[in-house]
């Protein structure tokens, strides 16, 4: 099975030859694997270098000019190193593009603390009117890429990771959360490519497990649904910071007395670089952890 990013690759190469308005801008990363569509589309495949300021500000100003930007290099340098251009050059000028990012929390811990984004959901959550998206598997990656490049001139995030599940869910046609699994004790809400640890993490539960490709919009009333047919317990299980979505989940809840418990990426920085499936596991993660956490508040 291909990697996201490969898959990234792949389906936007297939666009840019099939839609005159996209437009691609890298900061070197994966630019090798765009050589080819570079070969073809001199004029709309732009690499800027080392420079992720001026990648955001180049794709801003490819919208300004009625084009349909679609800015990538590793998360960290995606939506952190760049944060003052994308508030700017996309919100401030009301302009719309699709950012794509790669890495994630922690998919090359080697690369160290700098190749690290767990904040970058959190972050882009202090602007208004993003969509952000977290496939758990190649097969919705190429799926939410092609909804993104289509999206007129919304702005997009697409987190990428080389976490994935197993197998690909369908999308729901209005890319609200799914309901995997019903349960009267609680909601488990899984995020991307958690989905399988928390199916594995809840087996034998008495839960309700929602999956959410896409976070943002946060399906309000999926989630007030769910609880309406169990506890009003939920857990929320997110590759990126830990309780990053407790405040969309609270709102959803005004009217409901709750609880809500966010597990995720924590803050303390691990400095002992190990593999991804260690740091997914030293977050408490992997599927032993959650199920001691998760079964534990739910009582």
């Amino acid at each position: 099975m291909d990697t996201m990013r490969e898959r990234f690759v792949s389906v936007t190469s297939r666009v840019l030859d099939e839609d005159p308005r996209l437009a691609l801008v890298l900061a070197e990363i994966t630019m090798d694997a765009f050589r080819p569509a570079l070969q073809r589309h001199p004029d709309r495949v732009i690499n800027v270098g080392i420079r992720e300021q001026l990648l955001v500000g180049v794709g801003g100003g490819l919208a300004l000019t009625g084009l349909r930007p679609v800015v990538h290099t590793f998360a960290s340098f995606l939506v952190e190193r760049p944060f003052e251009q994308v508030k700017l050059d996309f919100g401030h000028q009301g302009t719309g593009g699709v950012l794509v990012s790669a890495g994630a929390s922690h998919d090359w811990p080697a690369g160290g603390f700098t190749h690290m984004a767990p904040g970058d959901v959190a972050l882009l959550d202090t602007l208004d009117g993003w969509t952000v998206h977290v496939p758990g598997h190649p097969d919705e990656a190429e799926a939410l890429l092609r909804h993104a490049y289509a999206a007129g001139d919304e702005k997009v995030y697409v987190r990428l990771s080389e976490q994935s599940n197993a197998v690909p869910r369908p999308m729901a046609a209005d890319l609200g959360f799914q309901t995997v699994r019903e349960g009267r004790a609680g909601v488990v809400l899984a995020v991307g490519p958690l989905l399988d640890n928390v199916l594995a993490a809840t087996e034998g539960l008495d839960a309700t497990v929602l999956y959410a490709p896409t976070v943002r919009p946060f399906d309000d009333a999926a989630l007030r649904a769910a609880v309406g047919r169990a506890a009003a317990d939920v857990v929320l299980v997110e590759p990126y910071l830990a309780g990053t979505s407790a405040a969309p989940a609270a709102h959803a809840l005004c009217d409901t007395p709750h609880r809500v418990l966010g597990l995720g990426v924590g803050r303390a920085e691990l400095r002992r670089y190990g593999t991804l499936e260690e740091h997914t596991a030293a977050h408490g993660l992997d599927p032993a952890s959650l199920r001691t956490r998760i079964a534990a508040f739910l009582g």
